[in-house]
């Protein structure tokens, strides 16, 4: 018998009809403040997808684009009165659209590159040896970047530089810690693998500080975030179940991440998209997703003492709360890890809660919205005379970064794990 296929959006239906347009959502919504544009709000969100269930609004370019501008930072959802899920609804219609008018190129090119290691790892390899060339050392104003019409050459915008060699393919799949001390799996994540590979050593030095055992799976995958984003929920579902069968595979205490994003994906994403569709795999979803923890839980849970990565160094820092970790409610143990490190001072910004603006590839398709949203954020940190800004994202890290270079600010942007572990005492 042929499976029946559910339209997307039929499964965020009643999700729909919750909504009473009341408005509250402008008030907090980043989008909207870059746009000042009704589609650009959850409200507009939520009447754009009633009409494409409804199917009486031509899916051209303009419903693609409207539907695109959300961040997915979760904000309107928290303060809604009436709890609609704007976040389930954006990421269901823009699977419904791409379905329906299918995928752009841009988004064809990433789903591929994302659910296949080897051309990831091939990329990665090509782009530590061009990156230098194209990013650096041509010119802005050279006719070389009119060559190459990528979303990440055509502008200003300050890109990290690609490790010559990941994480993963850096260290063993285990190493060995104290006997009785926790066993934990690390999911690593793409931008720690290929590009923050600090923030991987950061982690690993902190974790065999507290002698336990850590497994780097050499199987592990992208979680299928970038493929979220433009609605290709079959790469993200595909990657899904092969994390899955990946972090299963140990036996662990705990699953652990460094990325706030990554640990978005393990405890709401997959749930979201792939156990409404496989009751069968539910159970095994809720388990991995109970399992999964933040690196600065875990270090508080695990009873790192602050006063044992205490260095010489007195520095001044603010924090900011990467939107994953904010939703997830973890903001409380991070800035204890750090407040109670003899050395740093946290100086708190206004709007650390705030959305600094990367939303996935709402940074390549609104690239200058998106700064403008980050111009907020750079103006908050440089208000409080910090030396360093610190998070707990590598996407965040990247972008904070970017808008300060803008501004020609050079605070540096360090995630948590990284300060902590520069702190421990020889």
């Amino acid at each position: 018998m042929t499976k029946k296929t559910v339209d997307p959006l039929e499964r965020v239906e009643n999700e729909l009809k919750k909504c009473v347009k009341c408005g509250a959502c402008r008030a907090n919504c980043p989008a909207f403040t870059a746009f000042q544009r009704e589609p650009a709000v959850a409200r507009g969100k939520v009447a754009l997808a009633q009409h494409i269930m409804k199917g009486d609004i031509a899916l051209d370019d303009g419903t693609y684009v409207a539907m695109s501008k959300c961040l997915l930072c979760g904000s309107c959802v928290e303060k809604c009165p009436n709890q609609v899920p704007t976040d389930e609804i954006v990421i269901a219609a823009r699977e419904a659209l791409a379905k329906r008018r299918g995928l752009t190129t841009f988004h064809k090119a990433v789903g591929q590159v994302i659910k296949t290691r080897k051309l990831m790892n091939l990329g990665a390899f090509a782009a530590s040896i061009l990156g230098p060339v194209f990013f650096r050392k041509v010119p802005a104003t050279s006719g070389l970047r009119l060559r190459f019409p990528v979303p990440f050459l055509g502008n200003s915008r300050h890109i990290p530089q690609i490790a010559k060699k990941s994480f993963i393919a850096s260290h063993p799949e285990v190493i060995q810690g104290e006997p009785g001390k926790p066993r934990i799996v690390f999911f690593v994540g793409c931008m720690t693998n290929f590009v923050y590979t600090g923030i991987g050593e950061a982690t690993l030095k902190l974790f065999k500080h507290l002698g336990c055992t850590i497994i780097i799976p050499k199987n592990q995958q992208c979680c299928g975030l970038p493929g979220m984003s433009g609605g290709d929920l079959d790469t993200v579902r595909e990657l899904a179940e092969q994390n899955l069968a990946a972090l299963e595979a140990h036996q662990a205490d705990y699953v652990m991440t460094a990325c706030a994003t990554c640990g978005g994906a393990l405890h709401k994403l997959y749930p979201l998209v792939i156990g409404k569709r496989n009751p069968e795999l539910k159970e095994r979803l809720k388990a991995l997703a109970d399992k999964t923890v933040d690196a600065s839980v875990l270090l508080k849970k695990l009873g790192l003492n602050p006063e044992e990565t205490g260095g010489n160094a007195e520095l001044n820092i603010t924090y900011h709360d990467p939107c994953h970790l904010r939703t997830a409610g973890i903001t409380k143990e991070p800035r204890a890890l750090l407040k109670g490190t003899p050395g740093l001072n946290l100086v708190e910004m206004e709007g650390a809660d705030r959305c600094c603006g990367l939303g996935g590839t709402f940074n390549v398709y609104h690239y200058d919205s998106s700064l403008k949203i980050n111009a907020g954020k750079t103006a908050a940190i440089q208000a409080t005379g910090a030396d360093a800004v610190v998070t707990g994202c590598p996407g965040c890290i990247m972008q904070l970064s970017d808008g300060l270079k803008q501004a020609g600010d050079k605070t540096r942007v360090v995630h948590t794990v990284e300060l902590l572990a520069g702190q421990i005492k020889p």
